[in-house]
């Protein structure tokens, strides 16, 4: 097995649309790196316009509680769920204070294979908004088209294991498809395959910054 490049932040941004987002799409790191780096997850829409999703915020809140991450780490925005092509102004103004104070070494958001408009919006504000800055995209498998990930992270079981546990915190999505255990498990092994590793999480490059250091014999 040839060696992995490792890599690293201090602080590491995740940016979704909507509740399950970044569970979905990055669950698996977020348990790997949680004690390793000052992490923030963002969504910028709470979701709760929509009368029978009353019960998501604390469904998020407890699913982060499962891949290790506290409660004053999680960020709800306010913005309006399937509005947000309308707000893209506040919402590049969002991401940029959030750039201001929290300063991220590297930004993960929604791949630009997503159709959904949201998670579109959120995509291509972020890239204005975090300049200079490395972004990677994660995918939602119910709203991308043609993703497929160059940038894959290689997870353990146990990481595999509390990203269908934080998964299933979601009880108003326990019928949906994408929730069930299988469909999480088998794409962390189809990317894992694709890595020659067991399990890995998979994103594709929106943008890397990099210096290349030579390694001392």
């Amino acid at each position: 097995m040839n060696t992995s490049l490792t890599f690293s932040g201090k602080r590491i941004c995740f940016l979704g649309a909507h509740p399950d987002d970044i569970e979905i799409g990055c669950g698996a790191l977020i348990a790997q790196i949680v004690n390793r780096a000052d992490i923030r997850c963002v969504t910028l829409s709470d979701n709760q316009k929509n009368p029978e999703l009353q019960n998501l915020v604390e469904e998020h809140y407890a699913s982060m509680a499962v891949l290790g991450v506290p409660k004053d780490k999680v960020v709800l925005g306010q913005f309006e769920t399937r509005r947000f092509p309308h707000a893209r102004q506040e919402i590049l103004e969002y991401m940029i204070q959030l750039n201001r104070s929290f300063q991220p070494d590297i930004v993960f958001v929604h791949t630009r294979a997503d159709i959904h408009q949201d998670h579109g919006t959120v995509t291509e504000e972020a890239l204005r908004a975090f300049r200079g800055t490395t972004v990677l995209g994660f995918d939602v498998i119910r709203s991308s088209y043609g993703f497929f990930p160059n940038f894959l992270v290689e997870v353990s079981e146990e990481e595999v294991i509390k990203k269908i546990d934080s998964l299933l915190e979601y009880k108003t999505y326990a019928s949906r498809y994408y929730f069930h255990a299988d469909v999480t498990r088998s794409t962390l092994i189809r990317y894992g395959a694709i890595a020659e590793r067991p399990y890995a999480e998979g994103f594709d490059i929106l943008r890397v910054i990099g210096k290349f250091g030579c390694i001392s014999d």
